[in-house]
């Protein structure tokens, strides 16, 4: 697997997300709140929030915390907060590229935010557009392996819509255009439960190879910016071999 999925692999093997897990459930109510806040707050007739739910779910996020964020983003509930969607743009030592989705209720704070993380890793904010055209529109599932068979898993996908799968000894993830993104989740949902992880995500179209140490700079850098509150995901065109891989994880 490349890029992303291998910096994926390597914090779920370290337990990264269960050290995170406040600072995630924070993250996967704004999602919620949001997506009930742009559609309807029924599940059945809102798909970006029903995949936002299960993503919640398989993340254990608790039911009541779940349904506060329905209702606030419904208006049931007013808290006074309004989300919305930004996206940052930058580079990571090396020149790596990177995409920030944010979620925030106050753009100058996240914009200074992600500035002074990148700043400090070496790294620096781009303008609009300066790196996304490197990047193509993509929607994502990952699985753990114990769900099904590579194969398995393979021919669902397929037959859902999907465009790929990679299979390594710890998950499965799927990828599919986004208009398919909705139809590959629940059919997939339907066969194996709900996935750990699905979203619309980035590829990039060319990836850049990197080693240990600069490796180990982008993921502290990545790291750094997924604690920032306001950011909920982050994309980047680097590549590492199996060996470095094996390397970060082994690192401490």
């Amino acid at each position: 697997m490349a890029g992303h999925s291998k910096f994926a692999n390597i914090k779920h093997r370290k337990g990264a997300q269960d050290k995170k897990r406040g600072n995630l459930f924070t993250k996967l109510a704004k999602e919620i709140i949001v997506a009930a806040r742009m559609g309807a707050p029924d599940p059945a007739f809102n798909p970006r929030l029903r995949g936002a739910i299960a993503t919640a779910k398989s993340q254990s996020m608790p039911k009541d915390k779940i349904d506060a964020a329905i209702k606030k983003g419904s208006g049931e509930l007013d808290d006074g907060e309004n989300y919305e969607e930004i996206r940052y743009e930058g580079y990571a030592p090396g020149g790596v590229a990177l995409i920030i989705d944010c979620l925030t209720d106050n753009k100058n704070r996240s914009a200074g935010e992600v500035r002074s993380t990148l700043s400090k890793a070496g790294g620096s904010l781009g303008e609009s557009g300066s790196v996304s055209f490197s990047f193509a529109r993509i929607g994502i599932l990952q699985y753990p392996v114990s769900v099904a068979s590579s194969d398995a898993m393979f021919e669902a996908a397929v037959e859902a819509g999907a465009d790929d799968v990679e299979s390594d000894e710890d998950i499965h993830e799927v990828t599919c255009d986004p208009d398919a993104f909705n139809d590959v989740r629940d059919s997939l949902s339907e066969k194996f439960g709900d996935a750990d992880v699905g979203r619309l995500s980035w590829k990039a179209l060319n990836t850049i190879d990197v080693d240990f140490e600069q490796a180990q700079k982008i993921m502290n850098l990545i790291d750094k910016l997924e604690d920032l509150d306001d950011v909920q995901y982050v994309s980047a065109n680097f590549e590492v071999s199996d060996e470095v891989a094996k390397q970060l994880e082994n690192a401490g």
